[in-house]
C-alpha cells in the first residue's frame, strides 16, 4: 500500500495548465449566474421580454396542433369514405362474387361488401317517400353494388389510381368516388404544412431580433464598465460570456412559456372535441403535441438566444474597440 509521501506533487506544467481550465469553468459558473441575477434584478423587463418570445414561439405550435389533427378530422368527414362500385344490370350473383374477391385482392383495399339488390331495395324502402313507388315497379332494376374501403392512410394519388383500375375491370357500370374531396383535402393539408414551416421561420428570427435589441441594449448601457473590463486586459469572450447566458436564460424562459401556453390551448380544447368526437359517434380522435416536440421548443429557443446574443454582442464588441 502507498504512502502519503509516495503520491508525486503535480508539476509545474500540470498546475499552470489546470489553472486556465479552472479559471475558464469558474468563470462560466459566474457569468451563468450573474446574468440570471441581473434578469431577475429588472423583472418587469425581463418578462415582457419573455412574454413576447413565448408568445411568438407558441402560434407556430398551436398551428401544429390544429394541423396535426386535420387528419383526423378528414377521416371523420369521410376523407377515407366508401368506394361504390356498381355492376352492370347482367351481372349474377356469382360473378358478382368472383368480383368481389379480385377486388379484395387488390392492393390498398381494405375491404370489401357485395350488396345485392335485394339489400339496396331494402334499404330505398326504408327512406321516405320511396316506399310507395317501389311497389309499383314490376322488377327490381338495381345492380349488384361493391362497397370498397380504400386502406387508412391511403394517399389521394394512390386512391386515384385504385378508381381507375375498378373503372376497368369487366362487368363494371359505374364508380362512385368522392376523389375530389380526398385531392382538395390533401391540398389543403400540404399548405398548411407549409404555412406552419415559414411561421416558424419568421417567428424564430423574431426571437433573435428580441434577444439581440436586449443584448444590445444592455451592452450599451454598460459601455464604461465594459471600457475598465478591456483596460485591465479582459478578452472579448471574456466580456461578451455574461451576454451569452442571458440570451441562453431569455431564450429558454420564453421556449418554456410557449410550451406552457400550447398545453394550455390543448386543454382549453379538450370538451369541445370532446363533444365533436360525440357527433361523429366516436370517429374522431384527436391527439396531442409530441412529447419531443415539446422538449425540442425549450432547447432551440435557448439556441436561438444564445445566437441572437452571440450575433449582436460581438458586433457591439467590434464597435466599441
Amino acid at each position: 500500500m502507498s504512502t502519503p509521501t509516495d503520491v508525486q506533487p503535480p508539476t509545474r506544467s500540470e498546475r499552470s495548465h489546470r489553472r486556465p481550465v479552472s479559471s475558464w469553468r469558474e468563470h462560466h459558473s459566474w457569468s451563468a449566474g450573474a446574468s440570471l441575477r441581473r434578469l431577475a434584478s429588472k423583472p418587469v423587463g425581463s418578462f415582457l421580454t419573455i412574454a413576447v418570445m413565448g408568445l411568438a414561439l407558441a402560434l407556430p405550435l398551436a398551428f401544429y396542433l390544429l394541423l396535426s389533427n386535420a387528419q383526423s378530422l378528414g377521416d371523420a368527414l369521410g376523407r377515407n369514405q366508401v368506394i361504390n362500385v356498381f355492376l352492370k344490370p347482367d351481372q349474377v350473383a356469382a360473378n358478382a362474387q368472383l368480383l368481389a374477391k379480385q377486388v379484395q385482392q387488390h392492393d390498398g383495399v381494405a375491404n370489401v361488401t357485395l350488396k345485392s339488390p335485394q339489400q339496396g331495395m331494402d334499404e330505398l324502402s326504408k327512406m321516405q317517400g320511396f316506399s310507395d313507388s317501389l311497389h309499383a315497379l314490376d322488377d327490381n332494376p338495381l345492380p349488384y353494388v361493391l362497397e370498397v374501403q380504400p386502406q387508412d392512410g391511403l394517399s389521394a394519388d394512390a386512391v386515384g389510381h385504385l378508381v381507375d383500375d375498378l373503372r376497368g375491370m369487366q362487368g363494371v357500370d359505374m364508380v362512385q368516388d368522392s376523389g375530389t374531396w380526398r385531392q382538395r383535402l390533401d391540398a389543403l393539408l400540404g399548405v398548411g404544412n407549409r404555412a406552419v414551416l415559414i411561421l416558424a421561420a419568421l417567428f424564430a428570427l423574431a426571437v433573435l431580433l428580441v434577444v439581440g435589441n436586449t443584448v444590445r441594449v444592455d451592452i450599451t448601457s454598460r459601455a464604461d464598465e465594459i471600457g475598465v473590463l478591456k483596460l485591465v486586459g479582459a478578452s472579448r469572450a471574456f466580456v461578451r460570456r455574461p451576454y451569452l447566458y442571458a440570451g441562453i436564460w431569455y431564450g429558454l424562459s420564453g421556449g418554456i412559456l410557449a410550451v406552457a401556453l400550447a398545453l394550455l390551448i390543448e386543454f382549453a380544447l379538450v370538451d369541445p372535441v370532446a363533444r365533436l368526437s360525440q357527433v361523429y359517434e366516436g370517429k374522431l380522435h384527436v391527439g396531442g403535441l409530441p412529447p419531443w416536440l415539446l422538449l425540442a421548443v425549450p432547447i432551440a429557443a435557448a439556441f436561438l438566444g444564445w445566437l441572437g446574443a452571440r450575433l449582436v454582442s460581438a458586433w457591439q464588441l467590434r464597435r466599441a474597440a
